[in-house]
């Protein structure tokens, strides 16, 4: 079976503690736990950190394990989305030293599971971020296999108002994908699929979901409103946000039971966590804390 949890990064409010016993409380089964550097956030739902990884050590790690083992909950993967292929230098050093303190933390924490982006140069063409990607990416693949870890790459292109032309995030596309499994064949790089971000892309968001059968490490339950009168109105060139909206599972454009019905297919049991972006539900942490009941309320009619 599946396990269902959500992503606690909507639960900035919430220390660690305050996270899981919510989760024990509504009956999740798995949490997927923010572990940003501590400091200020760069972007909405990023530099949230309910575990410091720079501070972890076996002691506070037994701490942690044993409050999952009295709540019954479980941690799905430690999260981090940086741009680990940042025309920055210096950021991008930041970016990869922090990563690897999180690949770090999900060994001693054995989780075994880490979620990031691959990053973009959105400046450059996807060959030329392609030749970064090669220069960066096989020493972390390398690294996480010496911490017997798997880090699955989100496929969010990161482009919504002021990421122009082309983006923060290289892994936004299956060719691309082909292409990065091809260059590192490792049986611990895989993807955090999220088919919202495919929605308003206007891709297919399921054929993807059986090509990648053998990638699937993690997946992102969030919907996407694809408005066409907005489009009509701004055309293709215009900021992602400007025609589309991320939405809880259920509001936007995603047929549920037919994603669901590929990963049952595909016999998919890893976790299948929650992302609320959804601004419609971001008032006050009550709001926040509904947006999640809601969306698990509207995913148990699949994953039990």
């Amino acid at each position: 079976m599946m396990k269902l949890g959500f992503v606690s990064a909507i639960l900035a409010d919430y220390d660690f503690e305050q996270v899981i016993d919510f989760a024990a409380k509504e009956k999740f089964d798995c949490v997927e736990v923010a572990c940003w550097p501590v400091g200020k956030a760069e972007r909405r739902y990023a530099g949230v950190t309910h575990i410091d990884v720079g501070a972890l050590n076996a002691a506070q790690a037994e701490k942690i394990n044993s409050l999952l083992r009295e709540k019954g909950v479980s941690l799905s993967a430690l999260a981090y989305y940086p741009n680990p292929l940042d025309s920055d230098l210096e950021q991008r050093a930041v970016a990869l030293d922090h990563l690897k303190k999180v690949i770090h933390a999900a060994n001693v924490l054995g989780v075994g599971q880490m979620n990031t982006f691959l990053g973009k140069d959105p400046a450059k063409t996807i060959t030329e971020n392609f030749a970064e990607f090669k220069k960066v990416w096989p020493e972390i693949i390398k690294y996480a296999e010496s911490e017997n870890v798997c880090i699955g790459i989100e496929n969010c292109p990161m482009y919504f108002r002021d990421e122009w032309p082309g983006g923060k995030n290289l892994a936004a596309s299956p060719k691309v994908w082909r292409e990065m499994f091809a260059e590192i064949d490792s049986p611990n790089f895989g993807l955090n699929y999220d088919p919202s971000h495919l929605v308003w892309q206007r891709m297919d968001y399921i054929k993807p979901i059986y090509e990648f059968r053998n990638k699937l490490f993690h997946f992102h339950i969030k919907d996407a409103k694809f408005y066409q009168d907005k489009y009509d109105d701004v055309g293709i060139f215009a900021a992602p946000l400007e025609y589309q909206a991320p939405k809880l599972p259920g509001l936007g454009d995603i047929d549920w039971g037919r994603t669901i019905s590929a990963l049952t297919d595909i016999g998919y049991k890893g976790p299948a966590v929650i992302e609320v972006e959804d601004r419609a539900f971001e008032d006050t942490l009550e709001d926040r804390l509904d947006s999640i009941r809601l969306s698990r309320d509207f995913c148990r009619n699949y994953i039990r």
